[in-house]
Formats: C-alpha cells, structure tokens, sequence
C-alpha cells in the first residue's frame, strides 16, 4: 500500500519529495512569486523523478497542497546477478524479489552484497551498496 501524504506546496524545499503526474520526484528547485494584486503566490516546482530520471516543472497557487510520497528505507542481500537485474532477500522479512540494478552501481553489486533499497509508491528501487 502506497504511503502518501500532503505537503503545504509554500513549505516544500530542494531535496523534499513530491509525486507529480504520478510520479515521484526530488525537488531541485523552488521559486515562489509574490501574490498580486488579485491572487495569490505562486509557486514554480521543478523536479527530477527518482526513478527514470525525468525532469518535471509544475505551476501551483501557494496555498495548495501536493502528494509526497513516504518512502520506506530498507536493506537487502544479493543473491544473484542475472544481467542488469538483482535477485535479493530482505534483511527483516526474507522476502525475495527482483531489483533493477542501476547504472552507477553495475559490475559493483556481486553475489552476497548488501545492497540499500527504498520502496516508493509500491516501487521497489536499489539505491547503493552497503
């Protein structure tokens, strides 16, 4: 199940998590426009997803509300390397499953390692070696 909680959209920082078009992302930049004579502030988000990488920028009144994501810190240990997938166990449950092995850490994640994985929005992500 999916943990998501709201976030005041004028509270958010760089390095804060937000979920935008249904993704997850980490805020990389925040501006905030003055309110006008009419409105209110405005508030320019960009952000990268954790997962694909992809750049995302949204526009929204300053006193809105966003979706950010509870992620889940978890570690595990490799099983087996099949190509650019991990077979791994967690270290609490022992449940086992499949983790895409990112690039940055290809030809790094061996056989008995431990690896560091988040679950974001029922997203299973290997993150560094431990």
């Amino acid at each position: 199940m999916a943990e998501i909680k709201q976030v005041q959209v004028t509270g958010l920082k760089s390095g804060r998590y937000v979920i935008i078009d249904g993704v997850a992302c980490k805020v990389t930049k925040m501006d905030v426009s003055k309110p006008g004579k009419h409105g209110h502030a405005k508030c320019r988000i960009e952000a990268v997803g954790i997962i694909r990488g992809e750049k995302k920028v949204v526009v929204l009144p300053g006193h809105d509300k966003i979706d950010s994501p509870v992620i889940e810190k978890k570690s595990a240990q490799v099983l087996s390397v099949h190509g650019d997938d991990a077979n791994v166990m967690d270290e609490e449950s022992f449940e086992t499953f499949d983790l895409k092995i990112p690039d940055e850490l290809k030809g790094k994640v061996e056989e008995g390692s431990k690896v560091l994985y988040w679950i974001v929005i029922d997203e299973k992500i290997m993150m560094e070696l431990k």
